[in-house]
């Protein structure tokens, strides 16, 4: 456990407790009044409001769109279910700045919905929650999903043969079973949307900003580091509290319920009404999540002299304004950070979830909830602490490539940790005690007893954590150098430029980051065990 703690001392704590220091302690004086002085002003309030209210509403309207998808591919064998299972992952991996361009290409000015019919939806809050839904639709699907598959179906079976009707067997049996992993799957989506930046930054306009989007502004546009760490220091605590009840909800799911392989629950629909569901997601699935990726392709292709790879081409040209090199630098770029920040957090991740598993209490609860805080705190106030910690010997990283793979891989530990521990808690341990026993050094014990067990979910952990280092935006858009960007910075750059080229050009490097993303997922989906463990993402 020394090894993550100090990895997580060294670039999460410190350089947040850095910015909150250096906002609130001036002149050798705490000024802890500034925080109510900041609470109590009305623009303050409204975006503390906007942030709460925005994440209620689409944490409700992506149950409501999501929970018939959990059903359906937990329950329901039908062709092209892997590639539909990767294809609707793909969202969650994306950066959250290609997700508001996907929305942006489909409700925005000059967007799907303008050309056919006028409408436009890019600076009002319908455009935000339904980004939203289409971003998390794959944390219900896997998370609730994944237990409905391994819930044994003979138990509602017996409450139908006892008298009971098909809706009230399954509201007695099988929701109550759901429920924590349900409101684990709430409070995930309610912890990402709550924290929303790209997606509000887009397509929210002057009028909508969340404590991200705000604490962004603070810190790199108005410079007022005082407000920034109060809010700061406001998402931390709400996020703790989410995280908290998040694991116990975890705790619930993982000691209440006896599972059966999910291999054996999958059916081919029966029935009208299976398929009418079946229809229903597969029609939602179309229109949410692959009309916008679709539209996003569509207008990477779509150049003035007719469809063709003009913006693809001209990826290879630098103009010297937006970017130093060519901005196809950007894909080798984020490929070889991606690469760095997955071994680290492999590295990482692997040593905190077997020290999790070793162990228990308190203690190794508390640094478990510890771990997923990197998913809620402001990546910009990560970004901005690096910045202004690792600039002396040392840990003098400003100038070292080292910089961007470090905070990516932040963000994937948690992904490693959520994929690790439940495999390797399903290890016999007198296996690796028979293995001491004959003269193995743990090394050799984990070698050759716990790692052919895991192999399969380290694979899965890898592409989770590649995947999401690619997407990674709000703490590499502070440490990204101008000669180095990544895919996702580059995205931002591009729309943050008048010109239909630049336009073109953040589609095309969306549509490169997205195609990278589905064959990751569509790779892992071929290495998932038939029987997927509880809580596996």
């Amino acid at each position: 456990m020394a090894v993550p703690a100090v990895f997580f001392g060294l670039f999460f704590a410190y350089p947040v407790a850095a910015i909150v220091e250096r906002g609130l302690h001036v002149d050798g004086v705490w000024r802890l009044g500034r925080i109510l002085d900041v609470l109590g002003e009305a623009d303050v309030r409204h975006v503390l409001w906007f942030t709460v209210w925005q994440a209620l509403a689409s944490t409700a309207l992506t149950l409501l769109v999501a929970l018939p998808g959990a059903y359906v591919f937990a329950r329901l064998e039908f062709p092209g279910k892997q590639v539909l299972r990767a294809a609707v992952t793909v969202p969650f991996v994306l950066p959250t700045v290609v997700v508001g361009t996907a929305f942006l290409a489909v409700v925005g000015r000059g967007g799907l919905l303008d050309d056919l019919w006028g409408v436009r939806l890019d600076t009002t809050v319908w455009a935000i929650l339904l980004a939203h839904v289409f971003f998390n639709y794959a944390v219900v699907v896997r998370t609730v999903g994944g237990l409905w598959a391994q819930l044994d179906p003979r138990q509602e079976e017996a409450a139908r043969m006892l008298g009971a009707s098909r809706l009230a067997a399954w509201r007695k049996v099988t929701l109550p079973a759901l429920g924590p992993a349900v409101a684990a799957a709430a409070l995930m989506v309610f912890l990402f949307t709550f924290t929303s930046f790209g997606v509000v930054q887009i397509l929210g306009g002057p009028g909508f900003s969340t404590l991200e989007v705000e604490i962004y502004r603070q810190t790199a546009q108005i410079f007022d580091l005082s407000t920034a760490a109060v809010l700061t220091i406001v998402q931390f605590a709400a996020v703790g509290l989410i995280l908290l009840v998040h694991a116990w909800t975890v705790r619930r799911r993982e000691s209440a319920l006896r599972l059966v392989d999910a291999a054996h629950t999958a059916r081919p629909p029966r029935g009208a009404g299976q398929r009418a569901l079946l229809g229903l997601v597969l029609a939602t699935v179309a229109v949410l999540i692959l009309l916008p990726l679709g539209v996003l392709v569509q207008r990477s292709l779509q150049a003035p002299g007719g469809f063709g790879f003009a913006y693809y081409r001209a990826l290879g040209d630098a103009d010297g304004g937006t970017f130093l090199v060519p901005p196809i630098e950007a894909v080798w770029n984020s490929l070889r950070y991606a690469l760095a920040a997955t071994a680290v957090a492999l590295l990482i991740g692997g040593l905190a979830a077997a020290a999790l598993t070793r162990r228990a209490g308190r203690l190794v609860r508390g640094f478990d909830a510890l771990l997923m805080l990197p998913l809620g705190v402001s990546a910009v106030t990560v970004g901005f602490g690096f910045l202004i910690t690792l600039d002396e010997p040392p840990l003098d990283l400003r100038q070292s490539w080292w910089l961007v793979p470090l905070a990516q891989a932040l963000v994937g530990v948690p992904f490693v940790v959520r994929t690790m521990l439940p495999v390797l808690r399903a290890v016999d341990g007198r296996l690796r005690e028979a293995a001491a026993v004959l003269g193995a050094s743990p090394l050799r014990a984990w070698r050759e007893v716990d790692l052919p067990m895991v192999r399969r979910a380290l694979l899965i952990a890898a592409g989770f954590a590649f995947a999401v280092s690619l997407g990674e935006f709000g703490a590499t858009v502070f440490i990204a150098r101008p000669d180095n960007p990544t895919l996702p910075v580059a995205v931002a750059r591009l729309l943050g430029r008048a010109g239909d080229l630049n336009y073109g050009q953040a589609m095309a490097l969306s549509t490169v980051l997205m195609v990278v993303c589905a064959v990751c997922l569509l790779l892992l989906e071929r290495i998932r065990p038939a029987r997927a463990q509880t809580g596996e993402f």
